[in-house]
């Protein structure tokens, strides 16, 4: 529906429009102050604070999480004795991609930040630490809780009077609920039903730190000079040192690369809340960000002084590449450049018939399932099950069918439909989620159903969307 740009070049902002609508329910067009959620493009802002607070002398980057927050622990016990601020913000920790973070989606979840930090240590680790890049949204949290005992104020506060106020990022704020005027900000949308439509904005506010932001290109085209400036702003004012700037933008993880590409890119990397890679010969800083019907990404080539910013109101992130590429590609002097918007509808096409392909499938077996279903005694299916970091789901009968409904999760709540043997398919009741999942009960010596494991149904789910992570218990 709408789509925000900005063009930073030298210093100057080159480019700052809005297109499209900030909602199809008013109408109402986009602007270059019109507010986002630049979701996980907040993660930059918490590794600045943090950087900030280090030139102050209130922590150092290698220092342990647990002497601010002597109740964190993970799974292994060496690794939360070692675990460091550091790890906190590069996703080398050892959990899976996105591990956790049902905690905090889909939105509406009651977990507080205290629930969040005790339960990350029932999260098995995937690969040993900092062996691997695994993205991760619960540590940000974490860092955040860092920056509020060390500063003394919320992470939200230090933000604004840290950050954005300094800067003059006079319309954003650290989250929805802090935003000053609600005149110009977009709605949230997405397919539902194959029909892109506005769906409830998400409102959770423990991952603030990992991605609750809101703000404009017009605004964040401050916060890019400044980074490209190595932490200057405003003539010759810091907002941090260069040492610590530096920091940010070396490799902290590595991140594989597949064979030679358009860029002919050969490394990548994560340094402290920025993606880092070399195109065409140039670095590349950039992050892309995703919430609910809301996708963006700021991309910065520091050398040619140049950044790119796109804000999107949909839940396709081929908008906001198609656009940065066509525009970098300029920049590069790429003169026979490609299509973007063709080249990437068509892989996003090939990927969504591939992962339709598989629901079909399923969906087919569902079908096929039902007349033997029919005779199946659901009963000993139901009950409370329990999971050490999610907790308790009750699954009943309602009108002859099995129901999910997670107690800390209100909108993971659905229909279960019979599949093949014990495994069943849930089917959320909230369907702009499109994460539907498999729930496969284990049973005990008399056939009795004493467990259930989950996965995602389609290899398209977000990876927010952990099931793959939850093992329950049947506690009565």
């Amino acid at each position: 529906p709408g789509i925000a740009v900005a063009i930073v070049k030298d210093d100057k902002v080159v480019y700052a429009k809005g297109h499209g609508l900030r909602s199809l329910n008013t109408g109402k067009k986009v602007d270059e102050n019109t507010l986002f959620g630049i979701a996980s493009n907040s993660k930059a802002f918490t590794t600045a604070a943090i950087g900030i607070l280090s030139d102050e002398g209130k922590l150092k980057l290698d220092d342990k999480v647990t002497d601010y927050i002597p109740e964190f622990k993970l799974y292994d016990p060496y690794v939360t004795a070692e675990f460091t601020i550091r790890d906190l913000l590069t996703h080398r920790s050892g959990l899976g991609l996105g591990a956790g973070d049902l905690m905090d989606f889909p939105d509406s979840t009651d977990f507080t930040l205290k629930d969040v930090i005790h339960n990350l240590r029932y999260l098995k680790p995937v690969s040993s630490f900092r062996s691997k890049y695994d993205y991760d949204n619960q540590l940000y949290k974490v860092a955040g809780e860092v920056i509020a005992r060390v500063s003394g104020m919320s992470w939200e506060e230090f933000i604004e009077t840290r950050i954005m106020k300094p800067l003059g990022m006079t319309h954003s704020s650290a989250s929805y609920q802090r935003i000053k005027d609600y005149s110009n900000v977009v709605d949230a949308h997405s397919p539902v039903d194959g029909k892109v439509v506005v769906i409830p904005r998400y409102l959770t506010t423990t991952g603030n730190a990992a991605g609750g932001i809101y703000s404009s290109v017009s605004d964040l085209s401050k916060w890019v000079i400044m980074q490209m400036n190595n932490g200057k702003y405003d003539d010759n004012k810091r907002l941090f040192s260069e040492a610590i700037h530096w920091q940010m933008w070396s490799p902290q993880t590595i991140i594989p690369v597949g064979p030679n590409s358009y860029y002919s890119t050969h490394f990548a990397a994560y340094g402290l809340g920025w993606g880092l890679n070399d195109v065409k010969g140039y670095k590349q800083v950039s992050h892309t960000g995703g919430i609910d019907g809301m996708v963006t990404q700021v991309q910065l080539l520091p050398e040619l002084k140049l950044a790119i910013i796109v804000l999107t109101n949909q839940a396709s992130g081929a908008a906001f590449t198609a656009i940065t590429n066509q525009i970098k590609d300029s920049y590069l002097g790429l003169k026979t450049g490609r299509d973007w918007i063709k080249t990437l509808s068509d892989a996003e096409k090939a990927n969504a018939g591939s992962a339709d392909k598989v629901t079909a499938e399923v969906w087919k077996q569902v079908e096929a399932a039902k007349k033997d279903a029919a005779k199946t005694d659901l009963k000993p299916f139901t009950g409370t099950y329990h999971d050490n970091w999610l907790g308790d789901v009750t699954i009943s009968l309602k009108d002859g069918q099995l129901w999910f409904v997670a107690k800390h999760s209100p909108k993971l709540s659905g229909q279960m439909l019979a599949y093949k043997g014990n495994t069943f398919v849930v089917k959320w009741g909230y369907r702009s989620m499109e994460a539907d999942a498999f729930a496969m009960f284990s049973v005990d010596e008399n056939g009795v159903p004493s467990g259930m494991k989950m996965k995602p149904v389609s290899p398209a789910t977000d990876f927010s969307f952990d099931f793959q992570d939850l093992d329950f218990a049947k506690v009565k």
